[in-house]
């Protein structure tokens, strides 16, 4: 009995038919549309440089006035201390001149 040769064409049509099957049943990737930009501060509108905002003068001038009045007292407490009688009121005044000075150098920082 002779044994019967396939001709070469159908021996090379099955790779690539196999080949194009599968790629074709390869999941597709789904294509969704791009994600919204975050809503970050830093994408607020920004304030002009020359936009300053305004300073009331006045007040500043009063708080400057009393921190100078409040430290010119200072000396005197610490004396005080020194002979072995603390104020009762000078803690409070040091925290208030903090407090001014922290306030003035704020207000006057660009």
């Amino acid at each position: 009995m002779k044994k019967r040769s396939l001709p070469p064409i159908p021996v090379l049509f099955i790779p690539v038919l196999v080949c194009l099957l599968s790629a074709t049943a390869l999941p597709q990737r789904p294509n969704y549309p791009p994600a919204p930009k975050p809503m970050d501060s830093n994408m607020a509108p920004q304030v002009p440089v020359n936009a300053r905002r305004q300073i009331d003068l006045v007040q500043l001038q009063r708080e400057a006035d009393d921190l100078a009045r409040t430290a010119q007292t200072i000396p005197a407490d610490v004396a005080k201390v020194r002979k072995g009688m603390l104020p009762k009121d000078v803690i409070q005044k040091l925290k208030q001149i903090e407090k001014l000075s922290k306030h003035l150098r704020s207000e006057l920082n660009p």
